[in-house]
This record gives structure tokens, C-alpha cells and sequence, in this order.
């Protein structure tokens, strides 16, 4: 609880905190202005084009990055580390912090701004992909942010060359990626979702790269109590 309060207030104390509420505000404002300029039809198209692609992974960048990165960029996490804790605990405590900020904003902003539209079945479809994908998009950016002093780089470029463009060009990588597994758990509420693979495979796909990219980053804290360097 130590660590996750730690991880909390590293979250809330940077400007990163503000980015984060901006993007849930913009996109809730966006999608009520287009239902009531247009309909809810024409709004519903900014959720799957703009918001579960881009604005989720964004959020989770920002809540991943922000309770691990500073401290090792600083190299405080070896202080953090010197004290007798299991470094899988400290893991899952910051993966916690960051995955309940992915949900609170970025999963349910789409879930509210779906509301708007007026179609209760597929806002809570959609709902359903964005907790799915941002439950492992959360765990991947904590790998990221462990391995590498410029994680929010390299997990910007995974999420727009990997996930955004090679995904929308090639049918073949919807099968790796973290999106569109959370759209085919979507699809079984609502049929208006893509269905880019197979459910058992979407499912088992997002548990395992959950754990291992925890687990992973886990172990790379092990790794810096072992070097004493980060």
C-alpha cells in the first residue's frame, strides 16, 4: 500500500496529471458537440476511430510512465529498492496505480462519451475493449518504462506505427495487437465491433502479455538491486 500511495502521488504531482485528465475531458466534449450538431450515429464514429485507438493508449503512456519512469530516470528506484520488499510487489503496486488511472481515464470517458450517442449495447461493448486493452496496454508501458530511460518515445512509437498503422494495413497484425484484441472481447456484446480474431485467442493473447510484461518488469527491478544501477 506504501509503494502504490508513492506511485499515486508521483501521478498526481506532475503535469502529466493534467494531460491526463484533458485528453477523457476533450473527447467526452468532442463527442457531445457532434451528437448535438449531427446525431448519435456520427459521434459514435469519433469513439472507435479516435478514442479507443489513440486516446486509451495515450492515457495509459502517461499513467505507466509516470508512477515507474521518473524514479528511474532519477535513479531513485534504487533507494526504493534497497528496502526489504519483493520487487514483483513493487511491480503489481505501480501496475495497480497505473491501471486504475487507464480505466478511470481513458475506459470510462468512452464508456460516458458512448453513452452520449444514445446506444447503451454498443457503449458498454466498447466499454468491455477499452478495459481489455487497457489492462495490457497498462502492463506493456510498465515493461517499456523499465527497460528504457525513454519509454514514452518508444511506446508512442508502438502504439502509432505498430498499432495505428501497420495494424490498419495489414489484416495479419490485428492477431498482435493489444486494440484489436480488446474490440473482438467487444464484439460478443455487440456485433457493430470488429472481430479481427478469435475470442479464445483475444482473451488468452491480453492475460498473458498482462502477467509476463508485469512479471517482466518484476524481474528488471531485480536486475537493477543486483547492478546497482538503473
Amino acid at each position: 500500500m506504501t509503494i502504490a500511495k508513492l506511485a499515486l502521488q508521483a501521478l498526481l504531482g506532475r503535469r502529466r496529471f493534467w494531460l491526463l485528465l484533458a485528453f477523457p475531458v476533450l473527447l467526452i466534449g468532442l463527442v457531445a458537440l457532434i451528437t448535438a450538431l449531427t446525431d448519435g450515429d456520427a459521434a459514435y464514429e469519433v469513439l472507435p476511430g479516435l478514442g479507443y485507438p489513440l486516446v486509451l493508449p495515450l492515457v495509459a503512456i502517461l499513467a505507466a510512465s509516470s508512477v515507474l519512469g521518473p524514479e528511474v530516470d532519477d535513479g531513485s528506484i534504487v533507494y526504493l529498492l534497497s528496502k526489504p520488499v519483493s520487487r514483483y510487489g513493487v511491480a503489481i503496486s505501480k501496475w495497480l496505480v497505473a491501471l486504475c488511472a487507464t480505466l478511470m481515464a481513458g475506459a470510462l470517458p468512452i464508456l460516458v462519451a458512448a453513452l452520449i450517442t444514445g446506444d447503451s449495447t454498443r457503449a458498454l461493448a466498447l466499454f468491455v475493449g477499452a478495459v481489455v486493452a487497457g489492462t495490457t496496454y497498462s502492463a506493456l508501458f510498465l515493461t517499456i518504462s523499465a527497460v528504457t530511460r525513454h519509454a514514452v518515445i518508444a511506446s508512442l512509437m508502438f502504439v502509432l506505427i505498430w498499432e495505428s498503422l501497420l495494424g490498419n494495413l495489414f489484416s495479419g497484425v490485428a492477431w498482435l495487437s493489444i486494440g484489436q484484441w480488446g474490440l473482438r472481447v467487444g464484439h460478443e456484446l455487440s456485433s457493430e465491433l470488429p472481430d479481427p480474431a478469435n475470442l479464445p485467442y483475444a482473451i488468452i493473447a491480453s492475460v498473458v502479455v498482462t502477467v509476463v510484461g508485469v512479471w517482466f518488469a518484476g524481474d528488471r527491478l531485480r536486475s537493477f538491486t543486483l547492478r546497482g544501477e538503473d
